[in-house]
């Protein structure tokens, strides 16, 4: 028998590509879509790429309506999610798309998004390196999983591997990345539309403003850094590409740290890793290279002159970035093939 499904937030972007991903799941069944104010109407209206999922109908978002799945993703705005965990309590697993769940420190939630701090469900990055071997031994019979955010992973995992074995000074992480609208939701909004982005390149959340940044401190704590010892200077900037991150992050070569121990550390960390891949010396990504595949490509170098070591990284934000990264975790914590449903080839022109 398939694991029966529900998504909510259906006709957002993030349900939009779990539902794509999961449609051509051999293991589980979509039986339930669910929205808000989209409720009642055909999931393909929202959805016109998903014709295989013609079928369904959008139900309002309720517990009554999630409850009785094997799985439940919800893929709502931040601080929705929460609201439904503890009526989903006999759930056997529920994947949190949104931020709700992430955190690990009160005072982290309170600074970044405010209110009460939710409990903190199993991080959701198979591959990022930890103390004593990767994260995905956690998501093994994982029953609560939150997904990552997009920028965080893909900084995270270009960075963890230098930070594990000692090879960059994590109190110097400098990242910039060029940044696909969809990161930002579905919702209309004036600084997204067209006519805003189409021939500009335009920052946001500078200074140390953005959401993801103690997502990814907790995660270089994960991965051996001390605690009060990471600094990062994180500038995303919106360009008019539709989906993609091209992150370009670098860190202080560690006293000492030769040019083939840096590139050891990546190349060892990643190299039995299906979708996380390093590219030969002297290549980097293009986000069109990674456009509707599970992959984050990284492309390593080591700048001598300026005493740092410099990751390029392209992901498919909402793949990779989100719905990709939580399906994976969702075959782990099933103990299903980590694969299954998830392509490493991406989609060109």
């Amino acid at each position: 028998m398939p694991y029966s499904v529900a998504v909510s937030g259906a006709s957002g972007y993030a349900g939009g590509e779990a539902l794509r991903l999961l449609a051509a799941h051999p293991d589980v069944e979509i039986r339930t879509v669910t929205a808000h104010s989209n409720a009642g109407q055909p999931l393909i209206e929202h959805q016109p790429h998903l014709r295989s999922l013609a079928h369904l109908t959008l139900q309002d978002t309720t517990p009554d309506v999630l409850a009785g799945h094997d799985i439940v993703v919800l893929a709502l705005p931040h601080g929705q999610s929460a609201q439904y965990t503890d009526a989903l309590v006999d759930t056997p697993l529920v994947i949190d798309a949104g931020a709700d769940h992430r955190l690990t420190e009160a005072a982290d939630w309170a600074r970044f998004y405010g209110g009460p701090h939710p409990d903190p469900w199993t991080y959701g990055v198979p591959e990022l390196p930890v103390a004593g071997g990767k994260q995905r031994a956690a998501l093994a019979g994982a029953t609560r999983i939150a997904a990552p955010g997009c920028n965080a992973s893909t900084v995270s995992l270009s960075i963890a591997p230098g930070v594990a074995a000692g090879v960059v000074d994590p109190a110097g992480i400098v990242t910039v990345l060029a940044v696909g609208p969809s990161g930002a939701g579905k919702s209309a909004k004036t600084h997204l539309l067209a006519s805003e982005i189409l021939g500009s390149a335009n920052p946001y959340a500078v200074g140390g403003t953005h959401r993801h940044i103690p997502e990814i401190r907790q995660a270089l704590v994960a991965a051996g850094a001390p605690a009060d010892a990471v600094r990062i200077s994180f500038t995303p900037v919106i360009v008019p590409m539709a989906r993609g991150i091209l992150a370009t992050t670098s860190a202080p070569i560690a006293p000492g740290a030769t040019d083939a121990q840096i590139r050891e550390a990546w190349e060892s960390a990643y190299a039995d890793e299906p979708f996380v891949q390093l590219l030969p010396a002297g290549a980097f990504p293009r986000t069109a290279d990674v456009l509707g595949a599970n992959t984050a490509l990284l492309g390593l170098a080591v700048d001598r002159d300026a005493g740092r070591v410099v990751v390029v990284a392209a992901v498919d934000n909402l793949v990779k970035g989100t719905a990709g990264a939580a399906v994976q975790s969702m075959n782990i914590a099933l103990g299903l093939a980590e694969t299954t449903a998830l392509s490493v080839n991406g989609v060109a022109p």
